[in-house]
């Protein structure tokens, strides 16, 4: 279960090397004279000062807090990626990357405060039961929840669960008089690491792969080999907005495009002796045209993945310089189920490139050097990307490479903008165009049903003047002003994203992304480039 949303840029994960650990923490002694405290032991200032602020602070304090604030603190000291979870936080930290979660299998939104099932999981429980996309939830084990206010993490509450047990819940379903009752038995829900994979045209395949979790690699292999089976000849894969995740999963996947004995990657630190990870025989697309689609958003294992395939001159790297995170975490268990994750190496390409950014400057800053590559005219201008000859490499093939701040592309696609998007990104920043989306697929459901397939609906539904002309008003009611010219400028693209959203409500992500490819440049770039390719 997720309400999930297609987000423009994502929040960055850690590349994660899970081991075990503990921290406890000491009882001290101390001494106090005139009202001065002095420590007696020099080592355990954080201990003593703890303590001293418990038993002495003018106000009742929490030490349990104390004690995170100190730990969040001095991971923050020193490197953007060292993090401090609490128990509460850690399995919401932690799904993704595991791959999967027990729960009934629902994707929900919250409208006026009543739980909306978006879609049900394919193959979930909440599917095997019969939910559809468009019920209410209006009941949990007899518990009244529509209308109450409820929020994200209480619905996640009251619907997940260890499998094999059982949940109870009422929902509304359009045309259907009273709530319809239903017992579901939780399960293993899967979260899906590659979003879509198909053949965009006869010989080309489409692969985007939203994350690197546990489970990637082997979700990887099988979308590849039924692509294989449908007869694909050239691959493009798409990491866009793919924060990375887990090292590994990276690790599995290149070795699907490289011969045994490629140097993939390699991982040191100060405390981490020198690793290095390399292709194996496994391969089943070692000499097939392949490129690979990343931008700003794209980091850590995506990163590793894009260096190894330029780096080993393996294929073409298109779209815009990625984010450049380069450092790899372990993990070390609190007994109360909270867990920090420490930077204790870097990864290095099969060049020698490290490319991770500097941090020299702060947290704050290490996240807003997006902004700074706005004003560097960088996401419009490759021109604009500053190297620094001092990590400067060359590949086998004779290509230069840099280090020091992600993966710059072989081919710069430039981010489309100027004052025509305003009104459109308002629109989208907003939220319109996806609640309305969902608003018009409720309203419509019974008629978009009876296309049998997502090829059908796709020839058949039109955005009709009235959509737009009620998008509009709803954009005025969030607060955007109607745009007369820019509107008709970009209505052929507002409509296309509204299509789009309605598809994904019914059909998913196999109807979603088709649509939104239709308008992509970087895409269409990479079909033309891919077929000059041998």
């Amino acid at each position: 279960m997720e309400n999930k949303k297609i987000p423009t840029y994502l929040p960055i994960v850690l590349a994660v090397v899970l081991v075990g650990g503990m921290l406890l923490g000491m009882l001290i002694s101390r001494s106090q004279s005139g009202g001065i405290f002095h420590s007696n032991r020099g080592n355990n200032k954080i201990d003593d000062l703890i303590n001293y602020v418990d038993e002495n602070y003018v106000d009742t304090v929490n030490k349990n807090k104390l004690y995170q604030q100190a730990i969040e603190g001095m991971l923050q000291s020193l490197d953007p990626h060292s993090s401090y979870i609490s128990a509460e936080e850690f399995n919401e930290v932690n799904d993704p990357l595991v791959g999967g979660f027990d729960g009934i299998g629902v994707e929900f939104r919250l409208e006026k405060d009543t739980v909306v099932i978006v879609t049900p999981v394919s193959g979930g429980p909440s599917e095997r039961v019969g939910l559809k996309g468009g019920d209410r939830i209006v009941k949990v084990d007899g518990q009244l929840i529509a209308g109450k206010k409820i929020t994200n993490p209480k619905v996640m509450k009251l619907l997940k669960g260890p499998k094999g047990t059982k949940v109870n819940i009422s929902v509304y379903r359009r045309g259907t008089k009273g709530l319809t009752d239903f017992t579901i038995i939780r399960d293993k829900i899967p979260i899906n690491s590659i979003d879509i994979a198909y053949m965009v045209e006869p010989g080309t395949g489409y692969i985007k792969v939203n994350k690197f979790a546990e489970n990637t690699g082997e979700e990887f292999n099988n979308a590849l080999l039924k692509l294989l089976h449908s007869g694909m000849k050239r691959l493009v894969i798409d990491l866009r907005g793919n924060p990375g995740g887990v090292m590994q999963a990276a690790i599995q996947m290149i070795d699907q495009f490289l011969p045994k004995g490629k140097l993939i990657v390699y991982t040191k630190g100060t405390h981490q002796a020198k690793e290095s990870f390399y292709a194996t025989q496994d391969g089943i697309f070692e000499k097939q045209p392949l490129v690979v689609l990343i931008d700003e958003s794209s980091a850590s294992a995506s990163e590793i993945m894009a260096g190894a395939i330029q780096d080993n001159d393996r294929g073409l790297i298109i779209g815009r310089r990625s984010f450049g995170k380069g450092l790899v975490q372990q993990q070390m268990s609190f007994p109360d189920g909270a867990a920090v994750r420490l930077t204790v190496a870097r990864y290095y390409t099969p060049t020698g490139r490290c490319i991770q950014k500097s941090y020299k400057d702060g947290t704050e800053a290490y996240y807003n050097e997006f902004y700074k590559r706005v004003l560097d005219g960088e996401l419009t201008n490759k021109d604009s990307i500053k190297y620094v000859d001092s990590l400067k490499f060359k590949t086998p093939g004779g290509k230069t490479v840099y280090g020091g701040g992600g993966i710059t592309p072989d081919i710069f696609i430039p981010v489309e903008t100027g004052e025509k998007y305003r009104y459109y990104n308002a629109l989208v920043n907003k939220g319109v165009i996806f609640e309305y989306a969902f608003e018009l697929t409720d309203r419509l459901r019974k008629s978009l049903m009876t296309n049998k397939n997502f090829e059908n609906f796709k020839r058949s539904f039109k955005v009709t003047p009235e959509m737009f002309s009620e998008l509009t008003k709803r954009g005025e009611k969030a607060g955007i002003k109607y745009d007369a010219k820019n509107a008709k400028l970009m209505e052929e693209k507002i409509n296309l994203l509204l299509k789009a959203y309605v598809a994904r409500n019914i059909y998913g992500d196999n109807g979603f992304f088709p649509m939104l490819l239709e308008d992509d440049v970087a895409f269409h770039r990479a079909l033309k480039e891919i077929t000059k390719m041998k």
